[in-house]
């Protein structure tokens, strides 16, 4: 089959779920007999675009409808204004992006994408498939239909992609390769191994980001050296002892270099795993904790990202490997690792049931077993006992181990060479009665005082200059952010004339998880900077305190006066919580107070919220 006929699949990817669904198709397509490549938007060259007859995008949305990271430049050349409309004339493409509903400008990325792209002349093979994290099966609930339509159309537009025909699909115990990772180990006994002399934290240091950097792609801006490391001093429970939700304030202090964040930056903690989880993982698979090991890519076209000192070179050891970079018993494994570990398991039922979850016909069953139920890679493995996955397979297929981002909740100048976190510690029953938790809240719950690599970024919530006025809207944990920015606006108000603050909060009970209650309480009291003699408010909704519920809009649409006077002097609207449905319920909520209180239709309230937007002063941070 001629180089032309072969599949070029980009992806664009922030958390690498658009890798793991771009390498799909291209297991997929190569099970029909047609060859792909699958390449990274930030390592193909958009200027060659036109040259190519058929192209497949599977491209991720992040935050609030911005595009990864890896594809902002491409993005870019996409956008100038000298490509013609006639540019990419002859070129097919189809578009499959992943998001989440739960999210406004849900896969806004690959609506803007498709948009693009046949502006620029090009032909839509199929129409744009939509995954959403919010499907009971994940992206792979629309990513499986997509596929079968993309097949035949492909097949229709040009058969000699699929040579044997499109019915020939080879299964993919056949097709079976070379894992993309090759293991080296060593004998530490005839080498020189560095950090001998080096202290106790620099260890640390140059361990995870010797260990992150042998990771090929799993690890993206944070495979870079901590930016400081925090012990944490104070573990305080925000919510009542014996309700249902356990809510903590933790503070931090640097133990390396300062501190180095301004209010509505994010901080991500790499966590710690249970060392018994871990112990059983690497006796489950019979590997050897004490061997020193390298991790290399397979094939020479892959390169490492560049870290300094070339940091992979340098054999670490395997127990360190897997602690640092493979997630084993809090993410659960994708459907792939089940295609895998159908080919190793030697006992015939198991195999079958490994098959059987691997297929279409299984999808809804492996969701059952597998994402409802929370399932890790370690109680995975030891439900197929016959299974014994060679390392290399391991490594490609666990998931990595992700640092959590988490927005903080205190203001530099009030507190420094500190940070301070509001975090919720997540625990749940599955729909089979076993008790799960979250990996980095229980983690931090339970931390003692130790040393912990910290990441600081800008997240979506940019600081406000203290002549801007603010609305603010952070039910539950989504006050944290605005905990900052209070302590930040009261500090610039000890030299400095500030704009006011209207701040709008939501609980279940007062009794029970009003946050930080005595903070906004002093901060509402007579001249106080959320008083209403600054011109400011607090007002909390408590949902489950009377028969009728009580949302954070219903406190909005009672004071919708004040917020269209304080959107009259130029206020920016602020919003950070749940994903789930606050965020768009809010934004609905502020096209009804604009409407009601300009005497405009909602259409033109929806546009001046457009403008607001575009103008950034509409910010939202959200988290599932």
């Amino acid at each position: 089959m001629g180089e032309k006929h072969k599949l070029l699949i980009l992806f664009a990817t922030q958390t690498g779920n658009a890798l793991d669904a771009a390498e799909r198709v291209g297991r997929e397509a190569e099970r029909r007999g047609c060859g792909a490549r699958v390449v990274s938007v930030d390592e193909f060259d958009a200027s060659s675009l036109p040259y190519e007859d058929t192209v497949i995008f599977v491209v991720s949305t992040t935050g609030q409808g911005d595009a990864p990271d890896s594809m902002k430049v491409f993005w870019r050349y996409l956008l100038q204004k000298s490509l013609s409309q006639d540019w990419l004339e002859g070129v097919h493409y189809a578009v499959f992006g992943l998001g989440d509903s739960g999210y406004q400008k849900f896969n806004f990325v690959a609506k803007k994408l498709d948009k693009r792209l046949s502006d620029l002349g090009a032909k839509a093979l199929i129409e744009r498939g939509l995954g959403d994290d919010q499907h009971h099966s994940g992206y792979e609930g629309a990513l499986d239909p997509w596929l079968s339509s993309l097949w035949n159309m492909l097949n229709q537009i040009n058969p000699k992609f699929f040579p044997e025909g499109l019915g020939t699909v080879v299964p993919d115990m056949f097709l079976m390769d070379q894992p993309k990772v090759r293991i080296e180990y060593h004998d530490v006994d005839n080498m020189h191994l560095p950090l001998s002399t080096t202290s106790d934290l620099k260890c640390i240091e140059m361990r995870i980001q010797r260990a992150r950097s042998m990771c090929l792609g799993k690890f993206s801006h944070n495979i870079k050296r901590p930016d400081c490391f925090l012990k944490m001093i104070k573990n305080h429970r925000l919510t009542r002892a014996g309700c249902e939700k356990d809510v903590r304030h933790f503070e931090f202090e640097a133990v390396s270099s300062g501190i180095d964040y301004e209010v509505g930056d994010v901080v991500e903690l790499l966590p710690c795993q249970r060392p018994a989880a871990v112990d059983a993982f690497i006796k489950r698979c019979n590997l050897d904790p004490e061997s020193f090991i390298t991790v290399h890519p397979r094939e020479a076209e892959i390169h490492f990202l560049d870290v300094s000192v070339n940091a992979s070179n340098f054999p670490i050891k395997l127990k360190t490997f897997v602690e640092s970079t493979m997630d084993v018993a809090s993410a659960s494994p994708r459907r792939y690792f089940f295609e895998v570990m159908s080919f190793f398991a030697t006992a015939q039922h198991e195999k079958e049931r490994l098959q059987y979850f691997a297929s279409p016909e299984g999808r809804d069953d492996l969701y059952q077993y597998n994402q409802k139920e929370r399932r890790t890679v370690l109680e995975v493995l030891e439900d197929f006992p016959s299974v014994q996955m060679p390392f290399e397979w391991l490594v490609q297929l666990v998931p990595p181990l992700k640092t959590r981002a988490f927005s903080i909740s205190s203001s530099p100048s009030a507190h420094p060479n500190q940070v301070h976190l509001t975090v919720n510690i997540v625990s749940w029953m599955t729909p089979y009665k076993r008790k799960q938790t979250g990996l980095c809240s229980m983690w931090l719950a339970s931390l003692d005082p130790q040393e912990t690599p910290a990441w600081f970024h800008k997240g979506a919530l940019p600081p406000p200059p203290p002549t801007l006025p603010l609305i603010l809207i952070g039910p539950g944990t989504g006050c944290a952010p605005f905990r900052g920015f209070v302590e930040e606006r009261s500090m610039q108000s000890r030299f400095n004339s500030t704009a006011p603050i209207l701040f709008f909060f939501g609980c279940r009970n007062e009794e029970n998880d009003f946050l930080y209650r005595e903070f906004w309480n002093y901060h509402s009291q007579q001249g106080g900077l959320l008083s209403e003699e600054k011109g400011g408010g607090f007002y909390v909704a408590f949902s489950r305190d009377q028969p009728q519920k009580i949302y954070v809009q219903d406190k909005m649409r009672e004071n919708s006066k004040k917020i269209w006077s304080l959107l009259g002097e130029g206020a920016a609207i602020y919003v950070a919580g749940s994903s789930t449905k606050m965020p768009s319920d809010v934004f609905s909520c502020f096209e009804e107070i604009i409407s009601k209180e300009n005497g405009v239709s909602r259409e033109s309230a929806l546009r001046w919220l457009r403008i607001l937007e575009r103008a950034g002063k509409y910010h939202v941070e959200a988290w599932s």
